[in-house]
């Protein structure tokens, strides 16, 4: 964290403020003099990752406020210009790599209603499945990193231990704990083992608990309370004008989720509540992502519970892969799998926009195709590229102190923000 006391004129053009503090400066050039610009980040721990806030101080109040991204920019929307449809999986686990398996069932399904296929009622509950407990996984995450943010390292403890046996149930599904690349385009790459309902519901019988305990830890807590009660406040007008969504929407009053508003994957055959904040401040975009938990666990039973037979992939012989079983024994299935796994699948042309319900937010991929199987230009509408960019409107006025749980609240994750 640096701190300069540079005349005004002479700062970074980042750094300058609008025209309201210019006014300001001529009328009071002494006053403004006195303040300071801090660079918050982008190696800072409560940033989460290489955010860097530029933040004029007058004193410990914060008047002016600069997000500035970019440093982890990775070009992943070119890359994926570049490779076949399937290639790209893999890209989407490291957007927001909290939940990479919502991560690929969106993308997934972008490239899905392109092609007009809509998966079996076993691989759509399967993928029901994947995000719900992604869901989980980021809010845990995001919670206890909250918590420690505002300092309550209890928490944290209590949500990563959680996590980790989130973290078994995707090594039961896919082989991998982290970097999943589960899905692919019509499927997923294999069903789901026979030990894996009884795990899960002992996970879903076991979590409950704690997190009821992290509830008692944090929800009446004096000191979380005061940390986060009409602190970073955003009202429902400015959500929606900012384009902010998921709970931080939710969290000023919004009832929008994608799941209710534009379901997919049968999430209207589903039972769910969705928790809706009335103030807007940290505290309710806290006790939103809480509830969302619980509202995951309520799905995951009824997933599990009626989980169809049947296939778990679409059936088009011409763009999906013939069985791993028939491919290695007949030359016919060997030279289309070969076909499809080099070219790519054989896409119309056209342009369409998907977007899903992820943990921070709604997660689009718009695809534009020329056809082929390779996209002519593929756009990501990451969720925390969008609610970052509240940040110049609620910052100013707040404390220092309260930077920091601002920004544990708005739980954005810069791997999709800068993608």
């Amino acid at each position: 964290m640096a701190v300069t006391s540079q005349p005004f004129e002479q700062l970074d053009p980042l750094a300058k403020t609008q025209a309201g503090l210019q006014k300001l400066a001529a009328a009071s050039p002494d006053l403004l003099g006195e303040k300071l610009v801090l660079n918050m980040g982008p190696s800072h721990p409560a940033t989460h990752g290489v955010l860097r806030l530029v933040l004029e101080m007058d004193g410990e109040i914060v008047t002016k406020a600069i997000p500035d991204i970019g440093y982890l920019h990775r070009g992943d929307e070119k890359i994926a210009e570049n490779m076949t449809y399937n290639q790209f999986v893999p890209y989407t686990d490291r957007l927001d790599y909290l939940a990479p398996l919502a991560n690929n069932v969106a993308y997934a399904m972008a490239v899905e209603k392109l092609m007009g296929w809509e998966l079996p009622p076993r691989g759509q509950a399967i993928r029901v499945i994947c995000c719900e407990l992604a869901r989980i996984s980021s809010h845990l995450l995001g919670l206890g990193a909250f918590a420690m943010d505002t300092g309550a390292l209890t928490v944290f403890m209590y949500t990563f231990t959680e996590r980790e046996k989130i973290y078994n149930l995707c090594e039961l599904i896919s082989g991998a704990r982290f970097t999943t690349s589960y899905t692919r385009i019509g499927g997923m790459t294999r069903d789901l083992p026979d030990n894996f309902a009884p795990a899960l519901k002992r996970f879903l019988s076991e979590f409950v608990p704690a997190l009821d305990e992290v509830d008692s830890l944090l929800s009446r807590n004096r000191i979380f309370v005061d940390r986060t009660k009409d602190v970073g406040c955003i009202s429902k007008d400015d959500a929606i004008a900012f384009g902010l969504s998921g709970p931080n929407l939710r969290g000023s009053g919004s009832e929008h989720d994608l799941r209710k508003v534009h379901p997919y994957l049968g999430y209207e055959q589903y039972d769910f509540d969705i928790p809706v904040g009335s103030a807007g401040d940290c505290y309710d975009r806290y006790l939103c992502r809480v509830e969302e938990m619980r509202q995951s666990v309520k799905i995951l039973h009824q997933a599990i519970d009626k989980l169809p037979s049947g296939p778990i992939t679409v059936t088009d012989p011409k763009n999906y892969p013939p069985p791993k079983t028939t491919v290695m024994t007949k030359m016919e299935e060997l030279i289309h799998h070969f076909i499809l796994h080099t070219e790519g699948l054989d896409a119309p042309a056209g342009e369409v926009y998907f977007g899903a319900e992820n943990p921070k937010g709604e997660l689009g991929f718009y695809i534009h195709s020329k056809g082929g199987g390779v996209p002519y230009r593929l756009k990501i509408r990451a969720p925390s590229f969008a609610n970052l960019s509240i940040l110049s409107k609620i910052l100013p006025g707040h404390m220092m102190s309260d930077v920091v749980a601002i920004l544990g609240s708005l739980d954005f994750v810069m791997g999709e923000c800068d993608r």
